[in-house]
């Protein structure tokens, strides 16, 4: 079962401070989204009232036109793993498979006990035992184990190193060919996996910043490398992201095509999504 996600007019407000202010938009079914902004953007509180953990201060989220909270029927296609305290401590990985095996119908053992023999972990080992590596470890097996029609990683790897991280990316790429479904993911380690993300949001202080295919980010920005002179030529007029200047040099990322630069003289690369990110959550209204 595929889902599509409407998010209309969404708030949540902690007494007087908004976390989601007002926010629309959609997410398609069975696409990799990559959910982007800085510390207490807002993205955590959205993946909560998403996974029915709570409840909005106002507007709301629907799947497939009906709301999440306290619907077990819907609770139970969204996987929500988190960066900690994903498990009860006192008990085993294997209890812990038991018990999210019983939640999720589409839960597949084999490919779970297949990510526990990649990641070198054990199911006699009690989760109170395990490093920060290790419980991500877990926490990514069972959120692709879950095979949840909406599975949303919040920073699932922390301790993981850069190896491990990788098997993970790989893991997600191939599952989610053979096993189509939706996949929301929160990073901060985002030029390590912006190549996954079919679209992108970005949120800035509660609201929606950015809602854009990354093929189509990518295409209309541009990082430009050449003389000061050819450079500054070819920026009059354009919104610049970023710019450096060195002996006579300059690179800037801008927005702009990539056809357009070449034509001016300049070296082209494409704009690191990071680099975006930051920019639209620095810009006061952005």
């Amino acid at each position: 079962m595929l889902m599509k996600i409407e998010v209309n007019n969404l708030s949540k407000k902690y007494g007087d401070k908004y976390a989601l202010n007002n926010v629309s938009f959609t997410l398609e079914k069975n696409k990799i989204y990559g959910l982007l902004g800085r510390n207490g953007a807002g993205k955590t509180t959205f993946m909560d009232i998403l996974s029915g953990q709570t409840m909005a201060t106002s507007g709301d989220i629907k799947l497939d036109g009906e709301s999440p909270f306290d619907k077990q029927k819907l609770t139970e296609s969204i996987c929500l793993v988190k960066e900690s305290n994903n498990f009860p401590k006192e008990i085993t990985i294997k209890n812990v498979l038991k018990i999210f095996s019983f939640f999720y119908p589409h839960w597949d053992q084999d490919f779970a006990e297949q990510l526990l023999g990649e990641f070198n972990l054990s199911k006699k080992l009690k989760v109170k035992t395990l490093s920060k590596g290790m419980e991500s470890a877990l926490g990514i097996t069972v959120g692709l184990a879950s095979r949840a029609p909406i599975t949303i990683f919040d920073e699932p790897y922390i301790g993981m190193d850069a190896p491990s991280r990788k098997r993970f990316y790989d893991f997600l790429l191939e599952d989610y060919q053979e096993n189509p479904r939706t996949f929301i993911f929160s990073t901060h380690l985002i030029d390590e996996v912006s190549l996954m993300f079919e679209e992108v949001l970005i949120l800035r202080e509660g609201t929606l910043a950015l809602q854009e295919d990354s093929e189509i980010l990518r295409e209309k920005t541009v990082a430009v490398t050449g003389p000061t002179a050819k450079v500054d030529a070819y920026l009059q007029g354009k919104e610049v992201i970023e710019r450096k200047d060195l002996a006579g040099n300059s690179m800037a990322y801008t927005y702009g095509t990539k056809e357009e630069a070449v034509s001016a003289g300049l070296q082209v690369e494409g704009v690191p999504i990071q680099e975006l990110m930051i920019h639209l959550t620095e810009r006061k209204g952005a």
